[in-house]
């Protein structure tokens, strides 16, 4: 019997939105407020938010001005981020794999790993390309990752969270290729436990320079935190890159 691929599963439960997506909405908009400082877009350039999920994100970027598309592969998020269009919102449901808009937009964002979901390293790069080829010359991408370093010598191999009476249990833990978070979800009443695997590729900075290179993009500042301090290998608990689409 076919599975959907573990994304696919996870993203679409509400447990996914409960876990994440409930907290830590001020560090994001704080996030994106030191990213606008710093890269000062023009009023009403054009952005893009690649797995934009429910389009928290895309709103706070289109409240400050901006003309957003959000894109994700999850129907159920597409769906609750659509009831916020409007004339300078939009959002579609895409698989960030495939071709969008060529050439299009002054901006792109790709926040809080969503990326590095995909088995092979050609779907990997085929993210980069689509983000490269929508982008027009001199537009900026911002990636945030996790620092893989980091994340190996932090990482919290058991832990439990309560939320909205939901019980998760998270076992982590990591291979050569991939980090992997195993998540219970045991419901408040206590009926039929869930469970969904994450599995997200260990890509360093020099993954993605080499990505980044080959669809004309060059990074051109590092960052190691939301605060955008700068990056140190051991230190750092982020990997925020901002990059220029150039042509030759």
């Amino acid at each position: 019997m076919h599975k959907d691929p573990w994304y696919q599963e996870w993203f679409d439960s509400p447990y996914y939105q409960i876990l994440y997506f409930q907290h830590n909405l001020a560090e994001a908009k704080q996030f994106i407020e030191n990213l606008l400082t710093r890269i000062q877009p023009r009023p009403g350039s054009f952005v893009l938010d690649v797995a934009c999920g429910r389009g928290r994100h895309s709103r706070i970027l289109e409240s400050r001005g901006f003309d957003v598309t959000g894109i994700d592969l999850s129907e159920s998020s597409i769906q609750f981020a659509r009831q916020f269009e409007n004339e300078h919102l939009h959002f579609f449901r895409h698989d960030m794999r495939l071709p969008f808009w060529m050439n299009y937009f002054d901006l792109a964002f790709n926040l809080f790993t969503s990326f590095g979901y995909f088995e092979s390293t050609r779907e990997n790069e085929n993210v980069i390309r689509t983000i490269a080829n929508s982008l027009r010359k001199d537009s900026m991408l911002v990636l945030d990752y996790l620092n893989v370093h980091y994340a190996m010598a932090h990482l919290v191999a058991q832990e439990e969270k309560i939320i909205e009476g939901v019980l998760f249990k998270i076992n982590r833990w990591y291979d050569e290729k991939f980090f992997y978070k195993r998540i219970e979800v045991i419901p408040p009443d206590k009926s039929q436990p869930q469970t969904f695997t994450e599995k997200v590729r260990k890509f360093y900075f020099g993954d993605f320079n080499e990505m980044f290179s080959y669809r004309k993009l060059q990074v051109i500042e590092i960052f190691g935190d939301y605060s955008l301090n700068p990056f140190n290998k051991n230190e750092s608990p982020r990997l925020v890159l901002l990059a220029k689409k150039y042509v030759h």
